[in-house]
């Protein structure tokens, strides 16, 4: 590939951009300015059906070194997803069934191709690999770390010093991923921080194999709209395939300390405007404009400039104006038990979940609040069941 000022400014970007750290800097910046066309690893487990922006953001880094020439390696951990990865969590993760796996990672392609030009790429399930891999070929692997490396991780560490369990299956999981290099031969793989210790078991692992070893772009974890950690399990994420208004809803309920973190890690605008944006906020411009012109950027990321439009105008509508939206889903429902209706309709994803939202007084029936947990609602077909001020459901009987 012959490069040009407008590619070697991309590139500075590609290495800088909401990145944490890059192992080896200087290796991969001479690989990447030297035109050589490189082979650049993401695997995703399939442990839930969605995947979001923290997955987003990734995947778009993936596309612009795909712009710039490079060969993307997608792979679909249908066997990492059955074992799971604890790399972030302050428990162990439940295996996982083939069943569920397979059920999760039905839409994973058609997520993945909103972002990257897929006839492009190769897409690999490691499966393929770590299936045949002998008991025999799986000691040899896990005989190139110590236990002190595994267990001196934060996370781990943690756990231990609490007195948690700490199950073998875990101490495996880096050693799979590590393969997945080996097996793809890779330049370069991409992951969060939270992965570092499982991309650097990569680079062990080709070293042994005597490939060269990959070099490694770690990116830092995207907060999720409450300020924690972007996680499906938290129920604080930007879905790929959220539609349109869901998705424009969701950014406007973000965090203000969070909107300029999002116009870097989670927009392709360049990083001039995003100095506009983060000007504004200092000259005391409100940050529900701001926000604004960040829910428009990534609604139009994903469904285009005009869906993006609309989105702007329903928000107006239900919540500048206080109007029921446009369109909302429509449920036939068997039940007269607010805790029992909110489950039933899925705008509360547990009994649990739905008592909370009424004790906050966040449930409305007919625009009147529910606040006591054992209420009975006189179902009319066309009443309207509401949470927050996002979530509409009409009735029928």
């Amino acid at each position: 590939m012959t490069m040009t000022m407008t590619d070697n400014q991309k590139i500075s970007e590609l290495l800088t951009r909401g990145v944490a750290e890059v192992i080896d800097h200087k290796h991969l910046e001479s690989q990447l300015r030297s035109g050589k066309k490189l082979r650049v690893k993401l695997g995703i487990d399939p442990t839930a059906k969605n995947l979001h922006l923290g997955h987003a953001r990734a995947l778009w880094k993936l596309r612009n070194l795909q712009d710039l020439g490079h060969k993307i390696i997608f792979i679909i951990g249908d066997f990492t997803g059955l074992v799971g990865d604890t790399s972030d969590k302050e428990s162990g993760r439940p295996m996982l069934s083939e069943k569920e796996v397979k059920a999760n990672m039905q839409t994973y392609l058609k997520q993945v191709g909103k972002i990257l030009v897929l006839k492009k790429a190769e897409v690999h399930y490691n499966s393929k690999w770590l299936k045949k891999l002998s008991l025999l070929e799986v000691a040899t692997l896990a005989d190139q770390f110590s236990l002190h490396d595994f267990i001196s991780r934060e996370l781990i560490a943690k756990r231990l010093k609490a007195g948690k369990r700490v199950s073998f299956r875990e101490a495996y999981y880096p050693i799979m991923q590590g393969y997945d290099s080996v097996a793809v031969r890779a330049d370069v793989e991409l992951g969060g921080t939270d992965q570092r210790f499982n991309l650097l078991a990569g680079r062990v692992l080709q070293k042994f194999y005597k490939q060269e070893q990959q070099d490694l772009l770690i990116l830092p974890l995207i907060a999720g709209l409450d300020g924690q950690m972007m996680s499906k399990s938290r129920g604080n994420v930007i879905n790929i395939l959220d539609v349109p208004n869901d998705m424009f809803g969701k950014v406007m309920s973000l965090r203000d300390e969070l909107i300029v973190d999002y116009f870097v890690l989670l927009t392709n605008l360049p990083l001039s405007e995003v100095a506009k944006a983060e000007q504004k906020l200092k000259k005391g411009i409100s940050p529900r404009d701001v926000k604004i012109e960040l829910a428009k950027e990534i609604v139009g990321m994903y469904h285009g400039k005009q869906a993006a439009v609309k989105a702007q105008k329903e928000w107006e509508k239900v919540f500048s104006n206080k109007e029921k939206p446009t369109s909302m889903p429509e449920m036939k429902v068997s039940t007269q038990n607010v805790i029992d209706l909110l489950v039933e309709t899925k705008l509360a994803p547990s009994k649990t979940e739905a008592r909370r939202l009424v004790q906050q007084k966040a449930v409305k029936y007919n625009d009147e609040v529910i606040d006591e947990w054992d209420t009975m609602i006189d179902i009319q077909s066309g009443a309207i069941l509401q949470v927050g001020k996002r979530k509409f459901v009409r009735l029928r009987k």
